[in-house]
């Protein structure tokens, strides 16, 4: 079975001229689709990006986090280990080519905060992650590697 996914995404950054020179326009963009609040976008700032907008770099790290976590907590609620917070903060790292200004990522870390409610099920709950990334469609369909660094909690401290 296929699935789709249908989006609108704009450039808003016409001041006037247009792309008559590259610093003439900005990168401002939303992205949008039927039934969701829409995504300012922009392009990394170091890319004369907007710094308050998100930019396609941040947003893919973002899917790889949230479908590690998604399937994290299916997988978790189908193992009995009762999970009752997960915070992510994970890192992407990017190289840019020396010449072209191109680049590409060369890893994403995610580094979950998981809190468990029964710290004795640490040891299962680390080999969910496991099995999460081996299950994350956005992992499996990225050509760098995707890391997890988890720490567990029980309600009351760190295990």
């Amino acid at each position: 079975m296929n699935h789709e996914y249908r989006l609108t995404v704009e450039w808003r950054g016409n001041r006037g001229p247009g792309t008559t020179g590259v610093r003439d326009f900005d990168r401002a963009h939303e992205i949008r689709a039927d039934g969701k609040p829409p995504i300012p976008a922009s392009s990394d700032p170091a890319l004369r990006g907007d710094a308050t907008r998100w930019n396609p770099e941040e947003l893919l790290v973002a899917a790889l986090s949230e479908c590690h976590m998604l399937w994290y907590l299916h997988l978790a609620a189908l193992a009995g280990v009762v999970v009752t917070a997960y915070t992510d903060n994970p890192l992407g790292t990017m190289a840019m080519d020396s010449a072209g200004g191109s680049g590409r990522f060369t890893r994403v870390v995610l580094r979950p905060v998981v809190t468990l409610a029964d710290p004795a099920m640490a040891a299962k709950a680390g080999e969910l992650h496991e099995k999460a990334s081996a299950k994350c469609f956005i992992a499996r369909s990225v050509n760098f590697p995707v890391e997890h660094e988890p720490e567990f909690r029980s309600p009351a401290k760190s295990i």
